[in-house]
């Protein structure tokens, strides 16, 4: 086995693991609220999000594409397999201090950070070796860093804080209604009618959020490892393979992600998911603001179908950002007063800081690997 099929293999590895964190850093994404609401127990709501997470996963590969093919032009930098391992390892050394501090941070702008600042670096510095703005004919085609990632990073937050003032006002509504209608319409829109009938919706909506965040996130790194193979292959690594490896030579043209990457990264993700992320839980599901069932419904509810929506287009959108903002425009909607405005400035610096910091790690990564002879 040559050197290079040996470090091909360890950025899979690497990949993986990075999968693995994905899985219980963003767990909170998906079940904070319905812990928050103590609608389900944190272990019925980690395994519904581990299976929902799986089927979401296999449910599409049009993020793993843009992260394979859309961020960095290989025409003017090659991605190696070092050069992989250098992004994750920034990504994942971030999410690892976030995950410590309790932040929810976003996994999919550190995986991008990291992506980007090990692609500069191993280009010298030259900032071309990045797909800023590629347009086509139809702008869900477009490519780059723009359209990808930084039009999503600013219109998801937003997105998710106007849905959640929007379904929270309108339950709101409907309920007021009700109440002023009176007889069994009245009793109906009493509180514990209300409770009753939203704690079991939110296992729903909660299900629905599992399926979202498969549906984004662990498109990532099958994007990522689908790269590394179609690199290994155009530099010749995947020559004579021996049989019980064969299955790494890619089945179609470049972009396109193989079958058992998706299964692969599918199973670990929910793996992961199924460690937990208590941290982040307790800042998300409980430190900014009380939630009922009726407004974990509601947050849930208006974040799954934004990452729905953004996964149709290849867009990988920060779960953290959409659920967080969701929470705040539930909470923002009820009582402004209620919100407690000290935690979010803390998890609006981590999104701010995300992606220059993993950047920044993996550049230095891939500098000191230089300086090593490691990398060319």
């Amino acid at each position: 086995m040559t050197t290079a099929l040996v470090i091909l293999l360890a950025v899979i590895a690497v990949a993986l693991i990075f999968e693995y964190i994905n899985g219980f850093h963003d767990t909170a994404n998906s079940i904070a609220t319905v812990v928050a609401t103590k609608v389900l127990t944190p272990r019925q709501a980690v395994v519904l999000a581990a299976g929902m997470n799986l089927l979401g996963a296999l449910a599409g590969t049009a993020v793993a594409k843009t992260i394979s093919s859309g961020l960095v032009d290989t025409n003017v930098v090659a991605i190696t397999s070092e050069i992989l391992i250098c992004a994750l390892t920034g990504g994942i050394i971030w999410n690892l201090i976030t995950w410590w501090l309790g932040l929810p941070s976003s996994s999919s702008h550190a995986l991008v950070g990291g992506l980007c600042g090990a692609a500069i670096a191993a280009a010298h510095g030259n900032f071309d070796a990045l797909i800023w703005s590629q347009t086509a004919g139809d702008w869900t085609q477009n490519k780059g860093i723009l359209w990808k990632v930084v039009l999503p990073m600013v219109s998801s937050p937003i997105a998710g804080f106007t849905l959640g003032v929007v379904m929270i006002g309108g339950f709101m509504a409907i309920i007021s209604t009700m109440n002023g209608a009176g007889g069994w319409l009245a009793r109906i829109s009493r509180p514990r009618w209300v409770n009753a009938f939203f704690g079991k919706a939110q296992i729903a909506s909660a299900a629905y959020m599992g399926f979202a965040h498969g549906t984004n996130d662990a498109q990532k790194t099958m994007g990522i490892i689908a790269l590394a193979i179609f690199g290994a292959e155009a530099a010749g690594t995947l020559n004579g393979l021996p049989s019980w490896l064969s299955f790494l030579h890619p089945n179609g043209k470049e972009g396109d992600i193989d079958t058992w990457i998706v299964f692969t990264c599918a199973i670990v993700m929910a793996m992961g998911t199924a460690a937990g992320g208590w941290r982040i839980i307790k800042t998300l599901g409980h430190k900014m603001v009380k939630l009922h069932p009726i407004d974990g419904f509601a947050a849930e509810t208006s974040s799954a179908t934004i990452l729905t929506v953004a996964a149709h287009f290849g867009m990988p959108v920060s779960t953290t950002h959409s659920i967080s903002t969701a929470i705040m425009g539930v909470g923002f909607a009820k009582n402004p007063k209620a919100v407690k405005w000290t935690i979010i400035e803390r998890i609006i610096w981590a999104w701010i800081l995300t992606i220059p910091a993993a950047g920044g790690l993996a550049w230095g990564l891939v500098m000191a690997g230089r300086s090593m002879g490691w990398i060319g």
